[in-house]
């Protein structure tokens, strides 16, 4: 299997994306903007496209920062789609899949920073992809946007704080607005590019402090993550 992965910035690691695809030994490239990396032109190679975060949205121009090209995403993430490629898209991934179809992001009605739980909604527990999440699981948030909706599309989970956590496009199209690849390591990251987060914590029901947010265990969460990434694969190759 070829992962092609597209990184936002340092501290926006896979996490457990990148951890799955070594385990399952799969061939794995990098598109990181940050270091002014250019796109694939072609998608021949990509089986799986992985999209991951960053503090951009899909709103952010170039001139406001020089190595995210928002229309360039799109494009890719339109000819995955139309070729029956995989993809996956977390926070502004997920942002990106639905503008790709047509879909405009909306901002989440609350701030979500730490570790709370996402419940499933019919279509979720229905899903066999994410069914095996339970009906109730403790996921990682980073965020403040939730992507858009299509017609065809499906809500899989909500959180208290945010009403569109993962969303179906397709059965090879995912949005998660949660973070599921959090580990320990990616989150130190995250809490070192958040100067003012023990301040945001105090101001803000869904954001919780540094030493929170360090003190969970994320492994159960990477687990889930893993047996939805065989399933999705599985579907691709059947």
């Amino acid at each position: 299997m070829n992962i092609h992965f597209i990184q936002h910035e340092t501290y926006e690691a896979p996490g457990a994306y990148l951890s799955w695809a070594e385990s399952r030994n799969c061939k794995i490239s990098f598109s990181k903007v940050f270091q002014k990396d250019v796109l694939p032109y072609s998608i021949e190679f990509i089986d799986m496209l992985i999209i991951m975060g960053g503090p951009q949205s899909p709103n952010t121009t170039i001139e406001e920062c020089p190595h995210f090209d928002a229309d360039a995403e799109i494009r890719l993430i339109q000819k995955c789609i139309s070729a029956g490629k995989a993809v996956v898209g977390v926070c502004l991934g997920s942002q990106l899949i639905g503008e790709a179809l047509a879909a405009r992001f909306n901002h989440s009605p609350e701030k979500e920073i730490g570790v709370f739980p996402i419940t499933l909604t019919e279509d979720g527990k229905n899903d066999e992809k994410i069914n095996h999440f339970g009906n109730i699981l403790n996921v990682g948030h980073w965020h403040n946007d939730m992507p858009g909706l299509t017609k065809e599309s499906k809500v899989l989970a909500f959180s208290e704080g945010c009403p569109i956590q993962i969303v179906s496009y397709s059965d090879l199209v995912y949005g998660f607005q949660c973070h599921m690849e959090l580990t320990t390591e990616v989150v130190s990251l995250l809490i070192e590019s958040e100067t003012d987060l023990l301040d945001k914590s105090t101001k803000h029901l869904f954001v919780q402090n540094p030493e929170t947010i360090l003190s969970h265990n994320y492994n159960e969460m990477n687990e889930k993550l893993f047996q939805f990434l065989d399933k999705l694969i599985f579907t691709y190759k059947n």
